[in-house]
């Protein structure tokens, strides 16, 4: 296993320990006991002596390079509590991302996010620890298969979930994410909507539209992977759960679920109705990082892992500052057209934002 393409492993990691000092204290325990107070509920005491040396290192660099680490809520809880400055589902770190004054950004996801933020930031330094972190629905679709599907569909807006490569927005009309899909749908004049690459994301869209929705059929491995008789079984095997569910589930496991949502979505809903005990339908560290914050609430396994998500890793995280590898560019003629449904997106919501603020002190 390499930690770049360049630097086997074994002799990345005597790299980072000729520079930094990686070994477990009592002082260094001290020095990191709040960032393991928030850890406490999902992971067992005997594990924090192997994460605390990175976490450590990592915020003093970050401090020196002038960085800031963007983390989804996808990442392991040592990522996401101990070193990331932004945490957050796709909607929030792309518009995150715009906001950022540091000259560098480091992406903490998988590598489509990491091309959304250099879009949305083309005189930034973007680093993503470890490019191999695709995505199954980013791979699922190219630009010419969108040029397709508008001949199929002559007139008809292109909307493409943010879970796609810079050249696939850029064949798009306008991007979304879970959180904001039904909204950026609803938002279209036109009485059809195309929808990439989501397949389920675009059939759960239309269960709450009177859109005709057209849709390319990707898929997400992570929540691909449950079934409807899955979760009467969570149920039966635990009386009283609440099973909450990502929309990029199968139509049939969303219909089962007592709220689906998108990510932050998921969170939003936990924090508000604290419920006894839940099950989230979704990847497993966000699971954890949600049970962390919620102590309250028992969370009741199982969950999927993401491959991709995990290849990030603090070790990683430390590798990419100290030697600023592996940077993420997107080639300049087409940075201003996949902007362009990014950008579209976010007014939109934010648009919907307002009026929603408004509406509410009303």
């Amino acid at each position: 296993m390499l930690i770049n393409a360049a630097m086997p492993m074994q002799a990345a990691r005597a790299e980072l320990a000729a520079h930094y000092d990686l070994s477990w204290s009592e002082g260094l325990a001290k020095e990191t006991a709040h960032i393991y107070e928030k850890l406490r509920p999902v992971m067992p005491e005997i594990e924090w002596p192997a994460h605390a040396p990175y976490i450590r290192a990592i915020n003093e660099l970050k401090k020196k390079k002038n960085a800031v680490i963007l983390a989804h809520n996808y990442m392991t809880p040592e990522i996401f509590f101990g070193v990331s400055d932004i945490a957050g589902d796709s909607l929030q770190l792309a518009i995150a991302a715009t906001k950022v004054d540091a000259p560098v950004i480091v992406q903490c996801g998988v590598h489509f996010m990491a091309e959304t933020s250099k879009i949305l930031n083309p005189q930034k330094t973007i680093l993503i620890p470890d490019s191999r972190a695709g995505c199954s629905l980013a791979s699922s679709i190219r630009a010419d298969d969108i040029e397709a599907m508008r001949k199929l569909h002559p007139g008809a807006p292109v909307v493409s979930y943010v879970n796609t490569t810079a050249e696939t927005k850029a064949a798009s009309d306008y991007c979304c994410t879970s959180a904001n899909a039904v909204d950026i749908v609803n938002a279209m004049e036109s009485d059809v909507v195309i929808m990439t690459p989501d397949g389920y994301l675009a059939q759960n869209v239309a269960a709450k539209t009177n859109k005709k929705i057209v849709y390319w059929s990707g898929s997400c491995i992570v929540h691909e992977r449950f079934t409807a008789p899955e979760i009467r079984a969570f149920r039966e095997a635990n009386p009283g759960v609440t099973v909450i569910a990502h929309p990029e589930c199968p139509p049939e496991v969303v219909r089962e679920a007592d709220f689906a949502g998108s990510t932050s979505g998921m969170i939003d809903w936990v924090q508000e109705h604290k419920p006894e005990k839940v099950v989230m339908i979704t990847e497993c560290s966000m699971s954890d990082n949600v049970a962390a914050s919620n102590p309250q609430t028992q969370f009741i396994r199982p969950c999927s892992l993401c491959p991709h998500m995990k290849r990030i890793t603090l070790e990683k995280i430390l590798w990419c500052l100290h030697t600023g590898q592996e940077e993420v560019t997107v080639p300049e003629e087409i940075i201003p057209r996949a902007r362009l449904p990014i950008e579209r997106m976010i007014a939109i919501s934010n648009e919907i934002a307002a009026r929603r603020a408004a509406a509410a002190l009303a």
